[in-house]
């Protein structure tokens, strides 16, 4: 902790600059900088964040030459503005305000007009010969004190406001005369007393002081902790307090005030925007009470103030070099300024004001990638809903922000309903007059649907990728929900807990209401918000600017951008946001889209798989030749069943992949061989199994055989992966055999270039690697020699996903029988930590909380614990075989902070959902430019080191030279 803990500004002098926000805040900082640069800032001091940070560390207390210094600073305010704190004639007013380092709006306190009392507002009257303006203020400050430093509720203020306002017949505040604010002090400070259990305090200085404390305290209130763990700010020691002598917009038609920006925030367009109230103070604007005016409407009021307005607005985005956020004050005249900050603005604004200073030559390109948040191009991917329908909305529960974007649609509770009225309307536009536009109009609203489930499971693919959007009471942002909604490209709400679900009634209630099956709603993915009815939507537009930005971005990075996509519209989707390859396509998607011959193949697999092993076990026993070949016999029929169905999901499958390399046109794919475990695809419910026998020609008594015997106590650590691919080998070859003939076929018959990675899952032996490549390659050669392809027409890798904490720390010996390691962190980080990720959501957040996680695991990679796992298997994965290609496709690589660490790791390529492209090409060009910066860090203190050094010899005596 420094010495020093107030830092005074004020008459085009200043102890702090911009520099300084870790120590005076966004708002001291830019107080003390615009001061110095000659601005019009009424003067004032700041108490550092250090103070702050002993306040809390130390039960509140401060440290003991605080007292001091504040009282210096504030007779050195009070001999510059002419003014002493508390003096009846002529009483300084100050303003005491928070700023931390990191701009958190709204979510801390303020005060205005503090040093007012019973004597200072009759000395205020008199000297400005206003008495209402001073009465006015006088009720202000009670008001704002009550509530911010003694917990009186303002709600106690407002009612004998209204009362006052009734009695007298006035609209609004303005319209109460001397009288009537005069007699509402009194009020005031009756109600004050019988709340706070004290009179209101006429010493100004204990009203300082009780303030300062407020304003400390307010760091640590739940609305402010909520604010930074949604932001995720972190690391600050706390808010500085601003001391700043007043100005009033309230002294008359002459006084006013506002907020204006020096670009528009929601569009980035290059004009001047903003709001202003004459006669008012800078919480009126806020609270709304007031209509106010668009900044171009002072010209008409005030010229003079409005054409100094428009220099500070030049003079602050030329300074700062970027778009600014501008409180000021008009008294009497005369403008003044009260803040600056860099603005908040929506994605799009972003980029667009990125680019333009660019182009204005304000700042560079890599300053222009290194200021956009990655993780607000989401705005330009997604609809969202329209701001002012959004306030409008009734909001009926939260949960996880999952999937990014706006959809709205009629609610169905099974996969199946909601393919059934997706069937229904698509017939019936088909058939639809076109020239009956009001049925047509009528029929597209219905065909928006949003599928409603407690969780989700690879059986809810079809209703999930008809459906616009995806709501579930249950699950995390990695659940099998949030997974594939991202990668479909759709909205998802996942976890919605106050969401109960009544299915047999098919029907919800949330927030009040009762949501019956065929009935409005609307998602905010983005928010986690579900809002009832339907509410309308934008589509965010691509411009120009976000075109030029990403081309800078590519210039920049050095990491590849793949896409995780398993259909052939996923594909197209990944190309057009930029994908540079397909990172994972998961083929038991393809499976549920042919479900038949899937299930047909594993009711017989069972049968044919412990045939084989009667067999086995009689060829090495005692068994004599007409017992083995009555068991040969008996596999014969079971044996031809499990080939049909292989035959059958073949050509299904090798279309698939003729979709996908079609639609990548050189670029790799890569395709996860059959992951989950086996029952996933067998129906749970007694209504599915029924339908699964008549499918199959079987009784429901055997479908319940086969799900009891599929049926694992921990299915994450069962029978799925490779572990599935070597004990039925045959599916396996079959889908290799369906990727390569799907190969050959797009390469010879549609005349493009093929890549071609396959992937073997949930390896984590040596051993096993080294058999699933020896089985694939024996396919791959007979594919080949059947279709007379030369060995190196087509490019074939085989590599495995690195999901398994033993592949880590083995990854030495599987590298020697890979191509390339693909990191499934989705796995990785359940299996490191131990972790579900279904589960986990219930206690994850109290643990980001307690700081035992800086961010969720699943939402962030856990660099620490499972990216030293990574680091392992980059490292050993190399010592063997120093051309292996490395990626991640987990859902991580679309993770800003995640695509960071993949740089730093030195991997070649992240993979995520087609919607995250952009925003992962935008994190690895600054992953690059930071690295790149770093650099010239170190090298520069290298070279000051070395001409230190040489200085030093310089001035070293003879005998020392």
């Amino acid at each position: 902790m420094s010495t020093r803990f107030v830092y005074f500004f004020g008459r085009g002098k200043a102890d702090g600059n911009a520099g300084m926000k870790h120590l005076l805040g966004g708002k001291g900082a830019n107080l003390a900088e615009m001061t110095a640069i000659g601005l019009p800032v009424p003067p004032g001091f700041t108490i550092s964040t250090e103070v702050c940070d002993h306040f809390w560390k130390h039960d509140r207390a401060y440290p003991r030459p605080l007292a001091a210094e504040v009282e210096k600073n504030l007779t050195r305010l009070e001999a510059m503005m002419g003014r002493s704190l508390g003096d009846p004639a002529r009483p300084l007013l100050v303003s005491v305000r928070s700023g931390a380092a990191a701009s958190m709006p709204g979510m801390m306190d303020t005060i205005l007009n503090l040093g007012l009392n019973d004597a200072a507002v009759e000395g205020l009257a008199a000297e400005t010969g206003n008495p209402r303006f001073a009465w006015d203020a006088y009720r202000r400050f009670i008001q704002m004190f009550g509530d911010v430093a003694c917990g009186v509720d303002h709600d106690h203020f407002e009612r004998l406001l209204s009362a006052m306002k009734e009695r007298r017949g006035a609209r609004l505040d303005t319209d109460l005369r001397a009288e009537d604010l005069r007699a509402l002090v009194t009020e005031y400070k009756a109600a004050f007393q019988r709340h706070a259990g004290f009179a209101f305090p006429q010493a100004p200085r204990e009203q300082l002081w009780k303030a300062i404390d407020a304003v400390f305290s307010s760091w640590n209130t739940p609305r402010a902790v909520k604010y930074r763990e949604i932001s995720e700010i972190r690391g600050l020691l706390g808010t500085a307090v601003n001391v700043q002598s007043m100005v009033f917009g309230n002294m008359g038609a002459d006084s006013g005030t506002g907020v204006c920006f020096t670009r528009n925030p929601s569009t980035g367009d290059n004009a001047f925007y903003g709001e202003y109230l004459m006669n008012a103070q800078g919480e009126d604007v806020v609270a709304g009470i007031r209509t106010p005016e668009p900044i171009a409407a002072l010209k008409r009021e005030n010229a003079r103030a409005y054409r100094e307005l428009v220099n500070v607005r030049a003079l602050l985005e030329r300074h700062y070099r970027d778009m600014q956020d501008i409180e000021f004050t008009i008294q009497k005249g005369e403008l003044f300024i009260l803040q600056t900050r860099n603005g908040k603005r929506t994605g799009p604004a972003a980029v667009r004001i990125a680019v333009d200073l660019v182009k204005e030559k304000t700042i560079t390109v890599d300053e222009a990638l290194m200021r956009v948040n990655p993780a607000d191009l989401d705005q330009l991917l997604h609809p969202t809903i329209e701001p002012e329908a959004e306030k409008k909305a009734r909001v009926l529960a939260r949960g996880l922000p999952a999937a990014p974007g706006a959809a709205r649609g009629r609610v169905f509770f099974t996969a199946e309903a909601a393919e059934k009225e997706h069937a229904r309307v698509t017939r019936a536009l088909e058939s639809a007059n076109s020239a009956d536009k009001e049925a047509i109009k009528r029929l597209k609203s219905e065909a928006d649907l949003i599928l409603v489930r407690h969780e989700t499971s690879p059986e809810d693919i079809g209703g999930m990728n008809v459906a616009q959007g995806i709501l579930t009471a249950r699950g995390g942002m990695t659940s099998h929900a949030a997974v594939v909604a991202r990668g479909l490209g759709k909205c998802c709400v996942a976890g919605a807990g106050d969401v109960r679900i009544d299915s047999a009634r098919r029907e919800f209630t949330a927030g009040g209401a009762v949501v019956k099956e065929g009935e409005f709603i609307t998602l905010n993915g983005s928010a986690g918000a579900i809002y009832l009815g339907r509410l309308e939507t934008c589509e965010a537009g691509i411009s120009g600017a976000f075109s030029t930005f990403m081309k800078w971005a590519d210039s920049r990075r050095r990491l590849e951008v793949w896409a995780n996509a398993d259909k052939g519209p996923d594909a197209a989707a990944a190309v057009r946001f930029g994908a540079q390859g397909i990172g994972l396509t998961r083929t038991e998607h393809m499976f549920f889209d042919n479900i038949v011959p899937f299930r047909r193949l594993i009711l017989v697999a069972g049968k044919v798989k412990k045939l084989r092993e009667e067999i086995a076990a009689a060829e090495s026993g005692t068994a004599t030749a007409a017992e083995r070949q009555a068991l040969r016999d008996r596999l014969a029929g079971p044996q031809a069943q499990y080939d049909r169905a292989l035959a059958d999901l073949l050509p299904f499958q090798r279309s698939d992949f003729e979709e996908l390399f079609t639609h990548l046109a050189g670029r790799p794919v890569t395709i996860r061989l059959l992951d989950p475990p086996l029952h996933e695809f067998v129906p749970q419910d007694r209504a599915g199994r029924e339908s699964m026998a008549r499918d199959m020609g079987a009784s429901v008594d055997e479908i319940q055989v086969l799900a009891d015997a599929l049926h694992e106590a921990n299915p994450m650590l069962g029978h799925r992966g490779c572990r599935l691919g070597l004990t039925y080998p045959e599916v396996s070859d079959m889908q290799v055999r369906a990727i390569m003939e799907a190969a050959i076929n797009v390469k010879r018959k549609k005349r493009l270039p093929v890549k071609v990675e396959i992937m073997f899952p949930l390896v984590g032996h040596p051993h096993e690697m080294r058999l699933c490549r020896e089985r694939a390659q024996r396919v791959i050669d007979t594919v080949f020699a059947e279709r007379k392809v030369k060995k190196n027409e087509i490019p074939c890798h085989i590599g495995t996903m690195i999901e398994v904490p033993r592949a880590c720390v083995a990854a030495d010996e599987i590298a020697r029988h890979a191509d390339f390691f693909s990191f499934g962190t989705n796995d990785l980080t359940q299996m490191g930590c131990g972790f579900s990720r279904d589960d986990a959501g219930a206690f994850l957040g109290d643990y980001v909380k307690l700081g035992v996680y800086d961010r969720d695991p699943f939402r962030s990679l856990d660099q620490a614990g499972v990216g030293r796992l990574m680091q392992t298997a980059v490292t050993l994965g190399r010592l063997t075989n120093a051309r292996l290609k490395l990626g991640i496709c987990g859902e991580h690589g679309g993770d800003p902070a995640s695509v960071r660490f993949c740089h730093d790791l030195g991997l070649d390529y992240v993979s995520c959902s087609p919607y995250r492209v952009p925003i992962a090409r935008h994190a690895a060009a600054q992953a690059a430019i930071a690295e790149a910066r770093a650099g010239k860090k170190k090298r520069a203190s290298r070279t000051v080191k070395r001409v230190g050094s040489r200085s030093s010899r310089s001035r070293a005596s003879p005998n020392h030279r």
